[in-house]
């Protein structure tokens, strides 16, 4: 049986209570229009409040990141870390890995966010940048200097190859999440990133010795 305080009960949980306020509350309205006030209210709480756990609205940003994109990253690591086989064999894991976690609508809204918002507020995009891009650009990068190391692959720049891997995975994302709902015939994701998995792969394979 819990016997915790109900009061301490309420008070730990309601940062988490906050955060899904502010990303739905961001979803409808957008970052620029979004106020500390409107997050509140959604989460049914006053405007003071908010102010005891997020100073501000980009620190609410932040904070949205480390506990709804971050551990997703950090089980991508962990699901490299103990893969086994080729490298082309690990990139498709990877795809198949983030297409999932991307496929989630609610936390996608969140690279979207600094997608359409990175203009008026660069420190959204710098932060993002530094704390998930940077990471899941060092894997990817990581892989291809491993396979090309083994012969799996030829000589690139594993940096720039690196962004061409990932980045008709988060057109696949972006396109649906913004197409989706009006297309006749919706994206095939899957058969999408097949065939990117294969034209890639085909591009970067170590050319056969004579």
């Amino acid at each position: 049986m819990d016997t915790t305080n109900p009061r301490r009960r309420r008070k730990q949980a309601r940062p988490a209570e906050l955060l899904a306020a502010a990303l739905d509350t961001f979803r409808d309205k957008g970052f620029a229009t979004t106020r500390m006030e409107d997050i509140a209210a959604r989460a049914g709480v006053s405007k003071g409040t908010i102010y005891l756990y997020y100073p501000s609205k980009q620190a609410v940003f932040e904070a949205l990141v480390r506990e709804s994109i971050l551990p997703n990253l950090a089980r991508l690591e962990a699901i490299q870390a103990a893969a086994s086989g080729s490298c082309a064999d690990r990139l498709r894991l990877f795809v198949r890995s983030l297409a999932e976690a991307t496929a989630d609508a609610r936390i996608f809204a969140i690279p979207k966010l600094v997608l359409t918002e990175a203009g008026n507020f660069p420190e959204l995009a710098r932060f993002y940048r530094q704390e998930v891009v940077a990471r899941g650009l060092a894997m990817v990068a990581g892989l291809l200097e491993e396979g090309m190391r083994r012969g799996e692959f030829r000589q690139v720049d594993a940096g720039l190859a690196a962004r061409l891997f990932i980045g008709p995975v988060m057109l696949a994302a972006l396109w649906r999440s913004t197409f989706g709902a009006i297309e006749e015939t919706p994206l095939p994701s899957g058969a999408m990133l097949d065939l990117h998995l294969d034209l890639f792969l085909r591009g970067i394979a170590a050319e056969a010795q004579p």
